[in-house]
């Protein structure tokens, strides 16, 4: 599972082994930070809290027929924590993701958490050995490649700008002294829609 914010910048081997689907871990993921709540869907008799990864439901790799036994079981359960109150407003936008994580725990399935599945710019700031750059916040740069986060820079690329049109061809690079990742991303997105002959179309 990927989403369309995920740029793959080298090929991705089967992290998965067997019946242990691979994932990465997100620091705001913390079940056992929330443990009063999710002991409302994964009560104590099932397991420790432990159980439920520090996961949302992508980047995973896992196999088919493990998914077709969790998904129905993370709607359900999708659906309980967004008509119960305190969960619903404790979880806000990643609800999905902890459902994902409690209905593969509900379901004993575990995942081999792996960080080098992914980085998020601008705060990784280097390549080192992932596979994805996930462009989910924005890049906010002065011209001295100054990170200026919360603050629309000088220098700017966010997914945020392109709602209602695609970014257009030939994205200007970072300034100097912007982190690889950053620099990367700008390049494969250009890369992209190099060789999209239709891109200026919106196809």
């Amino acid at each position: 599972m990927a989403e369309p914010d995920h740029i793959f910048v080298k090929p991705l081997p089967n992290l998965a082994f067997d019946n242990d689907p691979a994932a990465f871990p997100f620091f705001y993921i913390t079940p056992s930070e929330h443990e009063k709540i999710i002991r409302k869907y994964y009560p104590e008799e099932r397991g420790p809290i432990t159980n439920v990864d520090p996961i949302g439901n992508s980047p995973v790799i896992i196999k088919k027929t493990l998914l077709e036994k969790i998904a129905p079981t993370w709607m359900n359960v999708s659906l309980q924590m967004k008509e119960d109150q305190e969960t619903d407003k404790a979880f806000g936008w990643v609800l999905e993701m902890y459902a994902y994580a409690v209905a593969s725990a509900l379901h004993g399935v575990q995942h081999i958490l792996r960080k080098d599945f992914m980085i998020q710019p601008p705060f990784d700031k280097k390549l080192d050995n992932t596979f994805i750059i996930h462009f989910t916040y924005g890049c906010d740069y002065t011209l001295k490649g100054v990170l200026t986060y919360g603050k629309i820079g000088e220098w700017r690329f966010d997914k945020r700008s392109y709602q209602d049109r695609p970014p257009p061809r030939n994205l200007t690079l970072p300034p100097p002294g912007v982190p690889e990742s950053v620099v990367t991303l700008v390049k494969r997105v250009n890369e992209a829609t190099a060789n999209l002959p239709r891109w200026d179309d919106g196809l």
